[in-house]
């Protein structure tokens, strides 16, 4: 399907709108199977064994509005569960998805669609240009997916890798059609509203944060945000900085979370378990204390090696599930290089210093 038959599909969807049915119920969210929150190790030359990897429907937050999400125990990077979540918004009006997982795996996310619905798959809204999130999107686009996205995530998507590694070829089908920018005037709005299968879903561009690309995807009758990878209660957090990444992002973006979403709203990270927005303030404060301490040693002229060995994480260990050595230096790591001499976003990427 071409890009012009994909756009008058758009266009569909916004005129003929559905009365809203309240998908808001004390019934929700119903947890089919919860996310891991055990320890897994892994030999150095571990693979990730796709073929053994299932894409499952994990929650049900309303009535038509389900999430997908890996096996657990069998990605490295992502062992609570394989890959980040997944959103499904289905009924009359065909099929929004949030995100796709894997490529390695399109067809099982697709399988697991098709096992509540039939419908045609018209929108997908990616949250971040990872592969675990928009792995699959050309595949997905196959399927006749308009897909929307933040303008930075378009860029990075397009543009050869600057650390010196080969670029991975780019099907074109999985670029985004419908692009907008974060704008820190209008911070919080919605730069795309869908009214579709009876509920009203906003695309909110997020300040540069995991990455310069970010979206969070409101779904308001049911009373539910899907906050992607800013926060993570499981590792300690990641500004995927070669991809626009800020940690100092990441504590402004909590801060807007507290007037996007109300007491009640469900959040959904892309990976460990759900969480609501009081949540996110240790979260935060954990962010603010380990920034203000590298900025302090780093101003003393202290080295990186000199940051990691003072353990600036040890009064945060026991509260972090998934916590290891890799995912603490990569986070204080992040810090160091954030507080000084900081590069800027080129073409939706950040070219860093190599270590």
């Amino acid at each position: 399907m071409n890009k012009s038959a994909k756009f008058v599909i758009c266009l569909s969807l916004l005129t003929a709108i559905p009365a809203l049915a309240n998908a808001q119920d004390t019934g929700y969210p119903r947890i089919l199977i919860p996310t891991s929150e055990e320890s897994y190790t892994y030999s150095a030359d571990y693979q990730i064994p796709w073929d053994q990897i299932e894409i499952m429907v994990t929650e049900h937050m309303s009535p038509n509005l389900y999430t997908l999400h890996g096996s657990p125990g069998l990605d490295r990077g992502h062992p609570d569960a394989s890959g980040g979540r997944a959103m499904v918004l289905f009924g009359p009006d065909g099929v929004l998805l949030v995100d796709t997982q894997n490529r390695q795996v399109a067809d099982k996310t697709l399988a697991a669609i098709r096992t509540f619905t039939d419908g045609p798959i018209r929108v997908l809204v990616n949250s971040h240009v990872h592969s675990d999130h928009a792995g699959a999107n050309a595949f997905f686009g196959k399927q006749g997916a308009l897909i929307f996205a933040q303008e930075n995530l378009q860029l990075d998507l397009i543009n050869p890798r600057a650390d010196g590694r080969p670029a991975q070829e780019q099907d074109p089908d999985g670029f985004p059609v419908v692009t907008y920018r974060y704008d820190p005037a209008k911070a919080g709005e919605p730069a795309v509203t869908l009214t579709m299968n009876g509920e009203i879903v906003d695309f909110i561009p997020m300040m540069p944060s995991h990455t310069a690309g970010d979206t969070v995807v409101r779904f308001r009758n049911a009373n539910v945000v899907y906050i992607e990878d800013f926060y993570r209660n499981f590792g300690y957090p990641f500004a995927a900085q070669t991809s626009g990444g800020s940690i100092e992002g990441m504590i402004e973006a909590i801060d807007l979370l507290q007037t996007i979403a109300g007491p009640d709203t469900w959040l959904i990270p892309g990976h460990g378990t759900l969480i609501r927005r009081e949540d996110l303030l240790p979260y935060r404060a954990m962010l603010v204390d380990i920034w203000d301490q590298v900025s302090q040693l780093r101003g003393a002229g202290k080295s990186l090696a000199e940051v990691l060995a003072a353990n600036l994480t040890a009064p945060y260990d026991a509260t972090t599930e998934g916590d290891t050595e890799d995912s603490k230096e990569r986070f204080i790591t992040a810090v160091y290089d954030e507080v000084q001499d900081f590069p800027p976003v080129i073409n939706g990427r950040r070219t860093m210093p190599r270590r």
